[in-house]
């Protein structure tokens, strides 16, 4: 007999659409626990479930994850520069932005860390990444480099050199990629999110 969870793919699940799968079994939350211990779902955070690649056969995507673990948010910084090749370094930890204060989960997945950002700043500069049957929101490439620089207390970028450095040395972009990137993120940006200033020069390094 086919497992029940598995049209659910690798879409995260509250607990109440779980036992909606169970209805003949009164007590739901004994049930969640019998399907975490036999390892059918993996608890992401209280209320908050996704089935195991072993039951559905659909990979995980801890993008999709971060999108519900915290919501509004979307993935930003070193996570989505990574996830577009364009630094060299793994990233370990899920980085995203979300309008709620800051907060982190450890769950079995993985780390999952979300930035405040501001109401206004929030939707500048995202993009909505479709898979063959889900779908997630990131930031554009231009976006997770602001967040990036923004959330950086020790950033600075007064000058272009500082900018070169930055991204050449620190980050290790390549220029080429750089210099592809679109301008008017950056200057939607600079009206609306925080360091503007280094924004501003590093709009002055790709228009140069």
């Amino acid at each position: 007999m086919n497992n029940p969870l598995q049209q659910l793919g690798n879409i995260p699940v509250t607990a109440s659409a779980l036992e909606s799968f169970f209805p003949h079994i009164k007590r739901g939350n004994q049930r969640l626990r019998l399907l975490e211990r036999d390892k059918q779902i993996i608890r992401l955070k209280k209320g908050l479930y996704v089935c195991s690649p072993e039951i559905t056969g659909k990979s995980l995507s801890t993008e999709l994850i971060a999108n519900h673990l915290y919501a509004p948010s979307y993935i930003s910084m070193s996570s989505a520069l990574r996830y577009y090749g364009l630094i060299p370094e793994a990233v370990y930890t899920k980085q995203s932005m979300t309008l709620k204060h800051a907060k982190d989960f450890d769950t079995p997945i993985g780390r999952f860390e979300y930035t405040h950002i501001s109401r206004i700043a929030f939707p500048v500069g995202l993009t909505c990444i479709k898979k063959e049957d889900y779908s997630f929101v990131m930031a554009t490439p231009e976006k997770a480099l602001c967040d990036l620089i923004a959330n950086s207390p020790q950033v600075n970028l007064r000058y272009l050199k500082d900018a070169e450095i930055y991204l050449e040395e620190d980050i290790r972009m390549e220029r080429e990629d750089f210099m592809q990137m679109d301008a008017e993120i950056f200057e939607e940006y600079i009206k609306v999110g925080k360091k503007s200033g280094s924004i501003n020069t590093l709009l002055k390094l790709l228009k140069k």
